[in-house]
């Protein structure tokens, strides 16, 4: 059976399955319950007044963005918004992602830009900076 379809991407993932780069949904999606569990973090922490700028807290939601994607992707392989949509983040090397990979990566996810710059396998520029990519995980 012939197919048109490479079976590996540019970087050497699988063009399709687990393993494969995953969808802008799913990384979309995955973000958006990142941020939500953050702000709830935010308001456990500091009550609802994080999100008045009057208070001087309006920092804290994305501190807790920052901690909670930063330790789980070290620890798992994955945030919790990405551990829910089936995304695991793994490192083109092999290696495990680890702390400080993980916290370089996610620095850059906070500024925005890099994960906008991006290449055809959807490894943005805090992809590229440590090596890793988002891909389709088990089941996914």
């Amino acid at each position: 059976m012939s197919t048109n379809e490479p079976s590996t991407t540019r970087s050497g993932l699988p063009a399709s399955g687990p393993g494969s780069p995953a969808s802008w949904s799913r990384r979309i999606a995955a973000l958006l319950a990142d941020w939500v569990l953050a702000n709830i973090a935010a308001v456990i922490l500091a009550g609802p007044q994080v999100w008045d700028v009057e208070s001087g807290l309006t920092w804290l939601p994305l501190a807790c963005f920052f901690g909670l994607v930063w330790l789980a992707t070290a620890a798992t392989g994955a945030s919790l918004g990405q551990w829910m949509v089936r995304v695991r983040i793994i490192r083109l090397s092999g290696d495990r992602v680890g702390l400080v990979n993980a916290a370089v990566r996610t620095i850059l996810i906070v500024l925005v830009i890099p994960p906008l710059v991006f290449d055809s396998d959807r490894r943005g520029l805090h992809d590229l900076a440590t090596n890793t990519a988002a891909v389709n995980g088990p089941g996914g």
